[in-house]
């Protein structure tokens, strides 16, 4: 093998094992307000997530979903954790000027698939863009780490959510999840289902 293609070998192996051991110092974003959380974020994180689905906070947004799912828990610290330290997995926060966590999102690679779920933003900060910018973050990820789509599950009423997810590419697999509860995210208020989103990146 030429020593050029060999080191680019090597550089793309160093960085494929860096990621699947949640090592990710190495990633980095074209938007200078997104990078990776850390542990010390976990708290923020489980405060950003349960204000911007559930409760009277969440109401202040439009992606509230206190309509369909009663109480203020839609995650908690042991979740977020739990999500965070998984194998293969990425928290990415957006961080103010104030350095206040206003966004985030969690990303999971599964093969050459991410899985892209725990997407908020603080309902004071929605209609700014900032989702936009996660969904943008989400893909310079993906293609770091050798992906070729994004799926997700959002709640099958969700209309409006969904049409914004179509905005961006994402389209509508046909496929369907049930919803269960959990004892945790809260209860349902109508029988609900998960649709699963997808968007080609290559």
């Amino acid at each position: 093998m030429p020593m050029a293609t060999n080191r680019c070998f090597v550089g793309w192996y160093m960085h494929i094992l860096a990621t699947q051991l949640n090592d990710f110092s190495m990633i980095r974003f074209t938007n200078a307000y997104i990078e990776v959380a850390t542990v010390a974020d976990t708290l923020a994180l489980k405060d950003l997530l349960n204000n911007a689905y559930r409760g009277e906070a969440s109401k202040q947004g439009w992606t509230t979903e206190a309509h369909l799912i009663a109480g203020d828990t839609r995650t908690d610290e042991h979740h977020v954790l739990q999500a965070m330290q998984q194998l293969g997995s990425v928290m990415l926060k957006y961080t103010n000027e104030q350095q206040e966590i206003i966004g985030c999102v969690n990303l999971q690679q599964h093969d050459k698939k991410l899985y892209l779920g725990m997407f908020s933003v603080s309902p004071q900060a929605q209609g700014g863009g900032i989702g936009k910018k996660l969904l943008q973050a989400a893909e310079e990820y993906a293609q770091q780490v050798h992906c070729n789509s994004i799926y997700m599950t959002v709640i099958s009423v969700r209309t409006e959510l969904i049409d914004w997810y179509q905005r961006f590419g994402y389209i509508d697999t046909g496929k369907r999840k049930p919803f269960e509860e959990d004892g945790l995210t809260g209860r349902h208020l109508q029988q609900l289902e998960f649709m699963v989103l997808e968007k080609q990146l290559v």
